[in-house]
Order: C-alpha cells, then sequence, then structure tokens
C-alpha cells in the first residue's frame, strides 16, 4: 500500500476520515465563525482523537481546497489508501471465493470515480481497480464525492489492466465486461462467486484489450433506447450501481 500526503477537503471525507482513520490525519482546518454545527462535531471528533485543529480564515481553505467546494473544513491527510497489483491476491483469497471487483477502465471524471467508489463501499465489494495512466486517480474531488468511500474500500492501481485481468482469471475469478453492443444480459449472469465487474470510460468505454481479456462482455437491457433513440445510455457510475447491486441481490439471496 502506497503512501503520500495531501489535503481533503468537504464535510463528509473529512468526517469519514477522521472517524474511520484518525491515525493519518495531521490536522484538520476548520473555517472560523462558520455556523454548520456539522463543522463543531468534526472539531469535537478530530479533538478527542488527539488531532490538531486549527480555526482559519476562508481564504486559507480556499488555498488548500485547490478549487473544490470545502464546505468549511480541510484535513492533512498522511495516507491515501492506494494498493497496487501485488496486494489483489490476498484481497481475493480473504473474500473467501465471494470476491466482488470493480474494474474501471480509463475513467477520466474525478466526480464518476468519486460516485463508483460510494457505490462500490455500499455494495460491500472487495476492491476497485483503476489503472495508473490515461485515469483520475483518487484526489480531493474524488475523496469529496465519494462521501468517504475512498477511505473504505481498497483502491488498487495497476500498471498494466490487462495483465491484471489475465492475473485475477488465474486466481479464479470470472471478469465481465459492460459493452453496450453485447448481446448477453446482465441478469443472466450468475455473480456469486468470485467476480469482477469491468466498466469503460466515458468517452469510449471497454479498450479493445480490456475486452479480449473478459471472459463475457454483457450489457444491461434499456429499452427506452429501442422506443427513444435519443436517448443516451447509462452513466459510468450509474452503470457501475446497476451491476454492483445486482451482484448484491444475487449474494442476498
Amino acid at each position: 500500500m502506497s503512501k503520500q500526503n495531501q489535503w481533503i477537503v468537504g464535510i463528509n471525507a473529512v468526517a469519514s476520515a477522521v472517524e474511520h482513520d484518525a491515525e493519518h490525519v495531521r490536522e484538520v482546518l476548520v473555517e472560523a465563525g462558520a455556523k454548520n454545527p456539522r463543522l463543531a462535531e468534526i472539531e469535537t471528533a478530530a479533538r478527542r482523537r488527539d488531532i490538531d485543529v486549527r480555526r482559519v480564515a476562508q481564504q486559507a481553505l480556499d488555498g488548500v481546497a485547490g478549487g473544490v467546494r470545502h464546505q468549511g473544513v480541510a484535513a492533512r491527510y498522511a495516507a491515501a489508501k492506494t494498493w497496487d497489483e501485488h496486494d489483489l491476491s490476498d484481497l481475493v483469497g480473504q473474500a473467501g471465493g465471494r470476491a466482488l471487483l470493480l474494474v474501471l477502465d480509463g475513467v477520466q471524471d474525478p466526480h464518476n470515480l468519486g460516485a463508483c467508489l460510494r457505490s462500490a463501499a455500499a455494495a460491500g465489494a472487495t476492491a476497485v481497480v483503476i489503472p495508473k495512466d490515461k485515469a483520475v486517480q483518487v484526489n480531493a474531488t474524488v475523496r469529496k464525492t465519494s462521501a468517504g468511500a475512498a477511505d473504505s474500500i481498497p483502491v488498487v492501481r495497476v500498471t498494466n489492466l490487462s495483465r491484471t485481468l489475465a492475473e485475477l482469471q488465474k486466481l479464479g475469478v470470472w471478469i465481465y465486461g459492460l459493452a453496450g453492443d453485447a448481446k448477453a444480459s446482465l441478469y443472466a449472469l450468475d455473480l456469486r462467486g468470485n467476480v469482477a465487474l469491468v466498466l469503460g470510460g466515458e468517452a469510449d468505454g471497454l479498450r479493445r484489450l480490456t475486452r479480449e481479456h473478459c471472459d463475457q462482455l454483457v450489457s444491461v437491457p434499456m429499452p427506452g433506447l429501442e422506443t427513444s433513440p435519443g436517448v443516451e445510455s447509462l452513466n459510468v457510475s450509474v452503470a457501475a450501481g446497476v451491476t454492483l447491486f445486482e451482484a448484491v441481490r444475487q449474494r442476498s439471496g
């Protein structure tokens, strides 16, 4: 697991870091004079955990937030919870034959990645896998959009996504890619064992090599596209939620 210093901002992201990973929060900045009661709750929780808290002017928060809406609070965080491909085998093994992985092939929008992390955490996914290159990484915007999920789910950064999919297959993980042109339906799959759900980026979907490393390509049935040709297909974060919770439905049954 790699570590780096960064600022995280926003009420949900900072509150989650203080609650779930206090040992890596170095200090919390709270806007002086702010009236939001949740800021007082964060300050109290941080002080209870012996985290330094400073009241600062809004301009100071604007500076560390880098353009992200900070809601009056920021925290200096000493460990971004990201894993690499060497940790995947352990994560899959610990899942006891019920690993649920979300693999994102080149998502560019930090809001989409944050929303995907939020859905993955809510679904109890084992990990989210993203490429190190040509894809957005876990930054302040992602952390804020994820509403704390970036602190609670492993985000595995890999150098070569195709190779990683091949390694997962060797570990007994079935790889299912979502593609709009696929004839098979998501709802026909058995998603109760070791499964990786692979979604493409916003512009181009799954890349050719990624598609070739999937055991099967499937689509989410969208009858509205047939009756209303102008309607767009699902956003990647919405598609991630649909696929993850189909797996949850099957596993809970």
